[in-house]
């Protein structure tokens, strides 16, 4: 019996010849337009891109880490609006990166780094105190691996973030969301503040989708977020720290000992990264 082989596609955009899409397996991983960074088709990128926009003074650069490269199209958004930035990309899959190297390329000068490690060994491998902003948008197929979403690791986060740093994650689950709200009381037990957003529908129980967990040592700006949320093109919720204790917090959260992946993803024509 053959083994499965991996379908890796760079599809141009018929409509914008500098744009492409990522697809692995069918599945749409990123969105890239190499003559406009700032141009974000997926939802859940500009909900991250809105947050790091409001973090510290606008334009300065930041350091970023992000767990999970593809197409690398945040590292992008950042290299553009914040110049001088200094990112670390923790991309296992090199075949990946190999092609979007080839096909998709860095700009000249971006300060974007690639290591060819998984998220746990690239974020033991830093010292304390290291990024600004910490971003988890890794999927091993349509699934965020089991390993990044435990107690353990969040409190690797909090080590290598910041004090007044960001933790960006995206997750992906439906209602009644049991995957997320284990994943949240880890981060609540990590970090001192906490919120979510989501699209309305996805938070009323209609659909699966995306869900951005953003975390701090500090306090964050919701009220800001929310007023930007209401004006986006594609307008989401944003829920503060007392709701997210109050209505997406477990009493249990994930350990390297009790993981699981977060849920699969109905084959519907789907998004992540």
């Amino acid at each position: 019996m053959s083994e499965d082989v991996r379908r890796i596609e760079i599809v141009a955009d018929r409509d914008r010849p500098s744009a492409f899409t990522l697809r692995v397996d069918g599945t749409e991983q990123s969105y890239v337009d190499l003559d406009d960074p700032r141009r974000l088709e997926f939802d859940y990128i500009q909900r991250m891109a809105d947050v790091i926009d409001g973090h510290g003074t606008a334009g300065e650069p930041l350091r970023c880490v992000h767990i999970g490269g593809a197409g690398m199209t945040l590292a992008r958004y950042v290299a553009a609006t914040r110049p001088r930035s200094a990112q670390i990309v923790l991309e296992p899959d090199e075949e990946i990166t190999a092609l979007v190297r080839e096909r998709m390329p860095l700009p000249r000068h971006s300060g974007i780094k690639v290591r060819p490690v998984d998220g746990r060994t690239g974020i033991a491998a830093m010292r304390d105190d290291f990024a600004d902003v910490v971003v988890l948008d890794a999927f091993d197929g349509d699934q965020v691996p089991a390993e990044l979403t435990t107690r353990e690791f969040f409190a690797e986060l909090s080590r290598v973030t910041t004090p007044g740093g960001l933790v960006l994650l995206n997750l992906a689950d439906h209602a009644p969301f049991p995957y997320l709200r284990r994943a949240v009381r880890g981060v609540l037990d990590a970090f001192a503040e906490v919120m979510i957003s989501a699209e309305p529908a996805t938070l009323k129980g209609r659909r699966f989708g995306n869900v951005l967990v953003v975390a701090s040592q500090a306090t964050l700006p919701w009220e800001t977020l929310a007023r930007r949320a209401a004006s986006s093109p594609l307008p989401y919720r944003v829920l503060p720290y007392r709701e997210v204790v109050q209505g997406f917090a477990a009493k249990t959260a994930f350990t390297d000992q009790d993981s699981q992946p977060s849920p699969a993803r109905p084959r519907l024509g789907t998004f992540f990264g």
